[in-house]
Parts: structure tokens; sequence; C-alpha cells
């Protein structure tokens, strides 16, 4: 792993330390598995947003949507 995908991935990780309350509120979470080198960032969501109908709009319009305007190097969000 190079160092700028490093960077970009404690980035990621220091946003995602900031959405977690609101999913935690909820009963549910969110880990970082992965940042790719081409900025795809690859989640886990756990809890109660594992299995939630609404997960897939969590995944897109919060978490996406914040990392996005946050970190411009990323380029998508994927669950897996």
């Amino acid at each position: 792993m190079n160092e700028k995908n490093n960077t970009l991935k404690q980035k990621v990780e220091e946003s995602l330390a900031k959405i977690r309350p609101a999913l935690q509120a909820d009963g549910g979470g969110v880990e970082l598995v992965d940042v790719s080198d081409d900025g795809i960032v690859s989640v886990r969501l756990t809890g109660a947003c594992g299995g939630c109908p609404m997960s897939t709009m969590t995944l897109k319009m919060g978490i996406e949507r914040t990392l996005r305007q946050q970190i411009p190097e990323v380029e998508r969000v994927e669950a897996v």
C-alpha cells in the first residue's frame, strides 16, 4: 500500500468517525474495509444498518455524499 493510499484511508476513517454517532443512535454502525487507489471506499454496515431496508439510502445519500464532500479523491462508496 502506498503513502497516498494510506493518507486517503486515514482521511476516510476520520470522516467515518464523525458519521458513526448518527448510525449508532439507530443501533447501527459502519466499518472501513478498504480504500482502493482509484478512490473506491469499501465499508461494512453493522448492527441494525446491516439488515435495514434503508441501508442503501444510508450508504449513498449519507455516507457516500458526506465522504465525497469532505474528500474529493473519493469516487464512490460500496458496501461489502
